[in-house]
């Protein structure tokens, strides 16, 4: 049996993994550290339904914003300069942390490294110690992202090294297909497609450098300012390639008038949305003008939630910037918490996501097809609704909720729910393994009743619709709202169709091979050859041999009157 090392929670080794196949001898080696198996040791696991003490995402993104405040991000030669830059960073403090990226621009590859401080006060010094190239007509610009300039020619002793080198390179197809090849078991290969393509540590802490950046550009007028992503960058869902998507609140830290005898003169709000538009407008401009490292600025601001979409080129990364997007930052926590309570929730929704996109079901334009929010809705309430559930419903959370659970966005709209696993009290006795539900999933779907019932994450089960959507899945804060309004009746077969043929290739192939593809790596190539697939059914032709055969009726009918008639005809001759 193939063992893949590296799959064990809590692991912290660098692992290579070399496997004989039949009598003929190859060697895959798989850098663990690459996949993302080098990450901390979680405070929170779920073994056998036991749930220890796990932080709530809230307490997460503070750390991760202080995190941010104590980094600066140094273009460089190559990671070969960290040496010199670490023996010049270090007259401002104690240096406890250097990770290297680098990002294509222009088609170049330029190199990064974030520096991170023991304190907020050591990063601001070595930013005040900036300094803009005279000769250049700049606009004298303060933040976080500097470049490191040429120094006096000395021998540098330093044996400072990097914590990490190339943290966001991407796992490409032929590589990730090689390793799903050699694994063990199909569990397995949903463990290394979800730990070789999730959002690494280096990626997370490169989101929340660009919502200090916003912070920084605002604090002037807005000393009380937060960006904050949400969405996929936060909610354990995200791979490494996620947009990042960021709230901005400019009043998360106002203090009640009660607490002091000096107000601050402001002005009121005689039409929130407008006002909303119009401050996003004017923020997308200090973007574009002002803020280094960012282009391609686009505002958004007739939309139901008005954003400003623009790319970060120092961080390789496309943002989405909101600031009447609450119920989004709640939704995260919400995800959050229910990838936290079982291990196999992530890894069966990165599964499912991979193989949506391989069949075409997904897409990165706005449109009919399913979105990646409604596929995970999709996979949990398939959790939900198991005989032995793996996760509970959400009026479960919402009951569990104490006075510190409450939230309420500006609109009205109730997000409370137990953010804390101690007060949620559910445990699972469900032990199938990821395989078998991949499998589960598959076949509850290519049977589900899209025409009449509704996906309720709420109750756990399915109601019926309140229209005629094509499919529906209720939002679960706004219950009256469908998070796949957008889907059309085709997708929606298009869904049935791939879910029932994804079953019977899963069904089919029960042995692992080592000359063909098999397990999920079948459903992630199209048509391999080793696998006859089933012929698809085409409605169209259904309805097209439907319509044949009530022609053929008519004719029939038609030709026995035409005899009848002639025998008639014969009779009265005679």
């Amino acid at each position: 049996m193939l063992k893949l090392p590296g799959l064990i929670p809590g692991c912290v080794n660098l692992y290579n993994f070399t496997c004989n196949l039949s009598s003929a001898s190859r060697s895959f080696r798989i850098p663990w550290k690459k996949c993302g198996f080098l990450v901390k040791n979680r405070e929170c696991h779920s073994q056998k339904g036991a749930l220890k003490h796990c932080k709530i995402l809230e307490e997460i993104i503070e750390e991760r914003r202080n995190e941010a405040q104590r980094s600066i991000v140094v273009q460089v030669y190559s990671e070969n300069s960290y040496p010199e830059l670490h023996c010049y960073c270090s007259q401002f403090g104690r240096i406890i942390g250097a990770h290297h990226y680098s990002t294509s621009q222009f088609g170049d590859n330029w190199n990064y490294i974030i520096v991170e401080f023991s304190a907020v006060e050591e990063s601001q010094a070595a930013i005040k110690s900036g300094v803009f190239v005279r000769e250049a007509q700049v606009i004298p610009v303060q933040s976080s992202f500097m470049y490191f300039g040429k120094g006096a020619s000395k021998k540098v002793t330093s044996n400072a090294k990097l914590t990490t080198v190339n943290g966001i390179s991407v796992v490409k197809n032929k590589e990730l297909h090689e390793w799903l090849q050699v694994a063990s078991s199909v569990d397995d290969q949903l463990k290394i497609l979800y730990n070789s393509t999730k959002l690494n540590e280096l990626g997370t802490r490169m989101r929340f450098l660009a919502a200090h950046q916003i912070e920084c550009a605002l604090s002037g007028m807005f000393p009380f300012a937060r960006a904050i992503p949400f969405g996929s960058s936060v909610n354990g869902f995200g791979n490494s390639t996620c947009d990042l998507d960021l709230i901005l609140q400019l009043n998360r830290e106002i203090r009640d008038s009660s607490s002091s005898r000096l107000i601050f003169h402001s002005k009121e709000l005689s039409d929130a949305r407008h006002h909303v538009q119009k401050c996003m407008e004017r923020i997308g401009d200090v973007i574009e003008l002002f803020l280094p490292g960012t282009s391609n600025v686009r505002r958004i601001l007739r939309a139901r939630i008005p954003i400003i979409k623009y790319t970060h080129e120092f961080l390789g990364l496309d943002v989405d910037l909101s600031m009447s997007n609450t119920s989004g930052l709640y939704m995260s926590e919400l995800l959050y918490l229910y990838g936290e309570l079982d291990d196999r929730v992530r890894p069966l929704i990165f599964a499912v996501r991979r193989w949506a996109n391989t069949v075409s079901l997904t897409n990165s334009n706005p449109g009919r097809w399913i979105t990646n929010f409604s596929l995970t809705a999709l996979v949990l309430f398939f959790l939900q609704q198991l005989k032995h559930p793996i996760l509970p419903s959400i009026d479960l959370l919402v009951n569990k909720a104490g006075a510190d659970d409450k939230r309420v966005t500006a609109d009205g709209i109730n997000c409370t729910f137990a953010r804390n696993q101690k007060k949620i009290g559910f445990r699972r006795t469900n032990e199938d393994s990821l395989g078998n539900l991949l499998f589960q999933f598959f076949e509850f779907y290519s049977h589900f009743d899209f025409v009449n019932r509704a996906v309720n994450l709420n109750e756990a089960r399915s109601t019926l619709k309140p229209d005629f959507s094509p499919m529906y899945i209720i939002n679960p804060f706004e219950i009256s709202m469908n998070v796949s309004k957008n889907v059309s009746l085709e997708e929606v077969e298009h869904f049935r169709m791939e879910s029932r043929e994804a079953a019977w290739i899963l069904d089919s192939i029960v042995e692992r091979s080592t000359s063909t593809p098999w397990g999920l790596l079948s459903l992630l190539l199209k048509g391999p050859a080793s696998v006859p697939r089933r012929p698809m059914l085409d409605v169209r032709k259904l309805f097209e041999d439907i319509n044949l055969s009530e022609k053929t009726e008519e004719i029939s009918e038609e030709e026995k009157k035409a005899e009848k008639d002639k025998a008639q005809d014969v009779l009265e001759r005679r």
